[in-house]
């Protein structure tokens, strides 16, 4: 799905830049040939300062990127050569930071400290996205737009928590994020090691009761409401999982293993995904019902006419009062 919807969004991108330049090239011949009528030199002074104006625009943000500072990688170990002067960077970051509001020791107890500190605001963006998208995705029931609603909420999210640890990332720390945590959740193959059906039937056997394991001989209504959890769990819980790995590469004083990531990411969106489930089926289950009363109030009002205009054709229309 997510594949699908990543395919998408690069033609997309790829035709709109075709696109960009065939026009920037259709306006430029347009400009030239206007100045060329009025006197050729006039059309090769606009040609070449159209060219310069062109190269500033390419030259001047490729400049600005390379010159902005580096990103702050994370050591390979506390061992490292590196980690002190790590260590002394990120408690400078986090004395910066507004939802710290105080000074941090170059210590790794007093840098944990504020991590954690952190960690919890994450949470707080990570059960809010998993919610929207638990919602989202139930009530849609579009594979393809489901695709594209959980790819760009993703996005977000990762935007999100980047903001909760850097406040303002610069380009670079974004892309640094960024290809980490794509390199974590895209690649082919990856998500075979994670049985996603073994994970999120036992959260939805404990609310669902046994309605999870019996959609078979279940009701429509239920059927739908079954189905549309299964979908918005899913969806939940691959997001939450997102959260969990930006989060790490976020606050790790240490560059984590993958092996370590995926498994404790695993484990994070595990333990959250249950007070999301409980809480969007809740909404799933009351707009279901509202739904299902609504129909069900039309259906009788329905039939109560027919009969009524039967009743009538049958010339049942009720006891006459006697002629004196």
């Amino acid at each position: 799905m997510r594949k699908t919807a990543i395919k998408i969004l690069v033609m997309g991108a790829a035709l709109a830049l075709v696109l960009f330049v065939v026009f920037m090239i259709n306006q430029t011949a347009s400009l030239v040939a206007l100045g060329d009528r009025i006197h050729p030199l006039a059309g090769d002074i606009v040609l070449w300062v159209l060219i310069a104006f062109y190269t500033l625009c390419v030259i001047v943000p490729v400049y600005l990127f390379i010159t902005l500072p580096a990103p702050l990688v994370p050591p390979r170990s506390e061992i490292s050569p590196e980690f002190p002067r790590y260590l002394q960077e990120m408690a400078k970051r986090l004395g910066r930071n507004p939802h710290i509001g105080r000074t941090v020791a170059a210590s790794k107890e007093d840098v944990e400290n504020a991590l954690r500190e952190l960690e919890r605001r994450a949470d707080d963006a990570m059960k809010k996205a998993a919610g929207r998208i638990f919602l989202a995705t139930a009530i849609s029931q579009n594979g393809k737009l489901d695709g594209l609603i959980v790819l760009a909420a993703q996005s977000r999210l990762v935007l999100d928590i980047a903001r909760v640890y850097y406040q303002r990332p610069t380009i670079r720390n974004l892309i640094f994020l960024y290809a980490n945590v794509a390199a974590m959740v895209f690649i082919a193959g990856e998500l075979e090691d994670m049985d996603l059906a073994a994970i999120v039937q036992p959260v939805l056997t404990g609310i669902l009761g046994s309605a999870a394991g019996a959609i078979p001989g279940f009701q429509v209504a239920s059927m739908m409401l079954v189905s549309s959890v299964i979908s918005g769990s899913s969806n939940a819980f691959l997001t939450l999982r997102v959260g969990a790995i930006t989060k790490q590469y976020c606050g790790s004083l240490v560059m984590p293993t993958k092996r370590t990531v995926r498994r404790q990411a695993t484990l994070e969106a595990t333990r959250m995904l249950g007070s999301i489930v409980a809480e969007g089926t809740k909404k799933v289950y009351d707009a279901i019902w509202t739904s299902s009363k609504s129909r069900l109030g039309t259906a009788i009002d329905d039939i109560g006419a027919y009969a009524k205009r039967i009743w009538m054709k049958l010339g049942g229309e009720g006891p006459k009062s006697a002629e004196p």
